[in-house]
């Protein structure tokens, strides 16, 4: 799914990125479950996308999310949102994309 979204990061080292920016986030959900549910799904992406855009697309991320909204954390917090989630992957621009994965 695709969000546009701001934030800023507080960083221990001075950074541009500690000033307010924004993107346009591609973040792509995996999940898993050993069986299907009534519907034939693992879970349903409406929920997926409900569950996360409606959070955070067209928000400040730093007054919506109670951490320091690097890609980072935004992945290990979608990937706690949704139950049977086990990887997350949050792109917030051309070659930087993190990777949040649970055992």
């Amino acid at each position: 799914m695709e969000i546009s979204a701001s934030h800023s990061l507080k960083l221990p080292y001075p950074s541009k990125c500690a000033r307010l920016h924004g993107h346009n986030w591609l973040i792509t959900v995996h999940c898993r479950s050993a069986q299907l549910n009534e519907a034939g799904m693992v879970v349903d992406f409406t929920h997926v996308k409900e569950t996360i855009q409606t959070k955070l697309d067209h928000q400040n991320l730093n007054e919506v999310l109670p951490f320091n909204p690097t890609a980072e954390n935004i992945a290990r917090w979608v990937c706690g949102q949704i139950p049977q989630c086990f990887k997350v992957e949050v792109r917030e621009s051309d070659g930087n994309t993190a990777i949040y994965e649970e055992d």
